[in-house]
């Protein structure tokens, strides 16, 4: 069974900056949109940003111009640098792959901590 496998996560001060990575385990045919979720306690999961198969990204309004997504989804890959991190940005962070015609792969999460 192919999984996604996320890195990055940590803690830093308000301000700072963390990556993030995620590659599968083997190999996803057919992927037509590769992204980042997260979901902080006591809150419903969020998409934070996606990148296509073509290079189109997209972001929510809480992180554009703070976050970057890059990836290549042929490779199953992406990252999201982020930038100018807020305490707001707490949370679990959750890479997914969405193949053509089949189900999502999730991570299993990472977590990103923010202190002010």
């Amino acid at each position: 069974q192919v999984q996604l496998v996320e890195s990055g996560g940590g803690s830093v001060r308000a301000g700072g900056s963390l990556r993030l990575s995620c590659a599968a385990s083997g190999v996803i045919f057919r992927i037509k949109t590769m992204g980042w979720y997260r979901q902080a306690p006591g809150k419903q999961r969020e998409l934070v940003a996606f990148i296509t198969s073509s290079g189109i990204t997209n972001y929510a309004d809480s992180v554009k111009g703070r976050f970057t997504i890059s990836g290549d989804t042929a490779k199953s890959t992406v990252s999201l640098q982020m930038n100018s991190l807020k305490p707001d940005d707490t949370a679990v962070y959750y890479c997914v792959a969405r193949p053509s015609g089949l189900p999502d792969y999730w991570g299993r999460g990472t977590q990103v901590t923010v202190s002010s």
